[in-house]
């Protein structure tokens, strides 16, 4: 179940089926989950850099899991980059996660090249509900 505030966010987000979508600090997976919904038949890897987070987004998440709608792995996002054979995401958004809110500017960045090169080219990141421009390279 997801809170107003959070249905709200995912709600906002420009999601369509067969997408593949990119959870940044997913939590306990409750967005991750219901973005799996919308996107069916498409993917949703959820990553965040807390073990109990992983844990409790695996678990609350089994059923997607089993489907092959989510993954949720562990890693930072400023660390993140994609595994062999793993293909770029749409879409990318986060709800209140640190490393991107500004008082960290040299670790924003970094996270932000991360981000876009796990997007395939015109992918979109979506942070507390607005877009954030990504840096090309």
């Amino acid at each position: 179940m997801l809170s107003p505030r959070l249905a709200a966010m995912v709600d906002a987000l420009p999601l369509a089926p067969g997408m593949r979508v990119l959870e940044i600090g997913c939590g306990p997976g409750a967005a991750a989950r219901a973005v799996a919904v919308r996107v069916d038949p498409g993917h949703v890897l959820a990553i965040d850099r807390s073990a109990t987070a992983v844990r409790q987004a695996t678990a609350a998440g089994a059923t997607e899991i089993a489907a092959g709608r989510l993954r949720v792995r562990r890693v930072a996002v400023e660390e993140l980059a994609l595994e062999p054979g793993e293909g770029p995401y749409d879409l990318a958004f986060a709800v209140r996660v640190g490393v991107l809110d500004g008082r960290h500017p040299a670790l924003e960045q970094r996270a932000l090249a991360r981000i876009a090169a796990a997007l395939r080219a015109g992918g979109r990141l979506v942070v507390d509900g607005r877009e954030v421009p990504l840096p090309r390279g």
